[in-house]
């Protein structure tokens, strides 16, 4: 299921990384009882859409439009519950309006938007970790690995190895970004990719990564598709 939020426009200026705050609101909304830091994320958070920039900082004079997406209904329903009691996010922002989308019907393999940069790492030997963007073959061996693991998670009736996914290579405005997210008291840069992803496989893994996004990190928000 996919909350799509509308929100109101901000009264104080909304730092470029603000995606701690995002996912802070969304924990907050849930409750402290939530499970959803345990395991693989089977959720997304999409950015704050209606922005401009202003003054070293994030505006949103018209409000702002944020889409959550959860493949257990419950969770969503969670965080519709919270919104009724405490509404607000930060910077002034409130939910003025909260629209709740079943997850589309899929005839196969589906060519989604990114709604948030999409990250693909692979280990080195050393341990540390690769970034791989949407140039680089490699990444759709991540992505694939990745959505495959969660999957699995969420036990449901697919076939991992019939489901692979890759990054559209033919599409001309892709691009790499860098955004920035908080990890124990420390500031850490992810490098994604906006560039559209095409799910390979049957119907139902079509719908699963509609709602729980491509890559690593879809709970930080990265990697939500729309």
């Amino acid at each position: 299921m996919r909350l799509n939020l509308t929100l109101s426009p901000n009264t104080d200026p909304v730092p470029f990384d603000h995606l701690r705050r995002l996912t802070g609101t969304l924990h907050k909304w849930l409750g402290p009882d939530n499970d959803l830091h345990d395991g693989p994320s089977l959720y997304s958070i999409g950015w704050l859409k209606g922005g401009q920039g202003k003054n070293g900082a994030l505006s949103f004079p018209d409000g702002a439009r944020w889409r959550l997406s959860f493949w257990n209904d419950q969770a969503a329903k969670q965080v519709l519950d919270g919104i009724l009691q405490d509404p607000s996010l930060f910077a002034g922002m409130r939910v003025t309006e909260a629209q709740q989308q079943t997850t589309p019907s899929f005839s196969g393999g589906y060519r989604f938007e990114p709604d948030a940069p999409i990250v693909a790492r692979r280990r080195r030997d050393d341990g540390s970790r690769e970034y791989l963007t949407y140039g680089d073959e490699r990444a759709d061996e991540s992505l694939t690995c990745t959505l495959r693991a969660k999957i699995r998670a969420a036990e449901i009736d697919i076939d991992p190895e019939t489901v692979r996914v890759r990054f559209d290579r033919g599409y001309d405005g892709a691009r790499t970004k860098l955004a920035t997210i908080e990890k124990s008291g420390h500031a850490i840069k992810h490098r994604g990719s906006e560039c559209p992803v095409i799910v390979e496989g049957p119907p139902e893994a079509a719908r699963f990564a509609w709602n729980v996004g491509a890559g690593e990190l879809t709970g930080s928000g990265f990697g939500a598709l729309r």
